[in-house]
């Protein structure tokens, strides 16, 4: 079968003749069936030519707005990239011509604009719609399948904690054992307005936490919100304000867009548990952080407290050591140390002799002994120091 095939497939080759028919074959079979169909020769004829009157071109990731030849702004402005014959027809610079009407895309426009901000690659296809007698665009693109990455491999050189709120979202990065690093960020979106103002201003503020994350190379950690079923007033009572708050959170929508942008960049998104994650992160997070240069909110707190979280480690700080008014000063450092660390448990090393200048010799005999301490726990190995007079 396959050797026939060859054979005549050589025979149209060598005599030129090629058998594809624009418009497909049953518009080409309507032809002899005009009255069945119910169209004039002339209604046919007119929809044989506008087959062919058709512009398509491929998208490419990394040009603007995701497509060089056939290029759409997130306004709905149409321009087209003219070949070197027809530059003299261009009405704007570098050759391009630009329509008169812009373009709105109704269904998954949404999806559409994600993409064109982030330059990645759409294919338009204009057409004209003969019975509507209409120019349409049409936008389509290839989504990749989202693959599934070991929570391990994840969490191997940190990732990013966020927090969402009502009119921001606060981020902070955490190393691989939970140590915040650098300075927290904020990126505010404003809902007011009406859709198409929100609908950018989420998406803005969702791009600029991705690059962060595409240029440093790591996962974001976001809280698993969902408030279809607590912002009732049989949950919260007469809370109408805090009921109000949580109903204007875009969290589903934040939920979407997020994880669909961090698709088409390879970026992971690991959600957790938001249980007390503002609570416990200020509680534990926000006064240690303070600086005098930085005064995180209970916002950059709870981004922590999120990072944490998605790590695997407990969002509560080691306890802190005690007072300086005891006799063995400060103890561990209440910082976070590395899984490896050797002695991060273990207390201060005893060393012989007076513990300041002004001390006489034979003063903190025991200060080895930890059981007079306030400690949660006993002292391994008791010790035991003989002062020579």
């Amino acid at each position: 079968m396959l050797e026939d095939r060859l054979i005549r497939e050589r025979a149209d080759w060598e005599a030129g003749r090629v058998r594809v028919v624009r418009g497909g074959k049953r518009l080409a079979r309507n032809r002899h069936n005009l009255q069945a169909v119910q169209l004039t020769e002339g209604q046919w004829r007119k929809r044989w030519e506008v087959e062919r009157w058709f512009l398509t071109a491929d998208g490419e990731s990394g040009k603007r707005y995701g497509n060089e030849t056939i290029r759409v702004t997130p306004d709905g402005e149409v321009s087209l990239k003219l070949p070197a014959t027809l530059a003299r027809l261009a009405n704007a610079k570098h050759g391009r011509y630009v329509l008169t009407d812009a373009v709105v895309f109704h269904h998954r426009g949404a999806e559409w604009a994600d993409r064109i901000n982030a330059n990645r690659a759409v294919a338009y296809r204009i057409h004209l719609d003969v019975e509507r007698g209409r120019w349409y665009l049409t936008a389509s693109w290839t989504i990749p399948p989202v693959k599934a990455i070991p929570l391990d491999q994840v969490r191997r050189g940190g990732l990013i904690g966020v927090d969402t709120n009502a009119d921001h979202l606060a981020a902070w990065r955490l190393d691989e054992h939970g140590n915040p690093c650098g300075e927290p960020l904020r990126f505010f979106y404003d809902l007011s307005g009406n859709a198409q103002h929100r609908d950018a201003q989420v998406r803005h503020a969702l791009t600029r936490l991705l690059r962060w994350a595409v240029r440093h190379s790591l996962s974001i950690a976001i809280e698993d919100l969902d408030f279809a079923a607590e912002k009732t007033r049989e949950k919260h009572g007469r809370r109408k304000r805090f009921r109000k708050l949580i109903s204007g959170m875009p969290v589903s929508k934040l939920r979407a867009r997020l994880v669909s942008m961090a698709a088409e960049l390879g970026i992971t998104i690991v959600a957790v548990d938001p249980a007390y994650t503002s609570k416990w992160g200020a509680e534990h997070w926000q006064k240690p952080m303070v600086t005098p240069h930085r005064k995180p909110t209970r916002h950059d707190a709870a981004g922590i407290a999120i990072g944490r979280r998605a790590l695997g480690h407990r969002i509560r700080r080691r306890t802190a050591p005690p007072h300086d008014d005891q006799s063995d000063r400060r103890g561990h450092r209440t910082a976070q140390a590395a899984g490896a660390a050797r002695g991060r448990e273990g207390t201060r090393p005893r060393i012989p002799g007076p513990r300041t200048r002004s001390a006489q010799t034979g003063y903190g005999a025991n200060a080895g002994d930890q059981d007079a301490q306030h400690r949660s726990e006993r002292p391994t190995e008791p010790v035991q120091l003989t002062l020579s007079p």
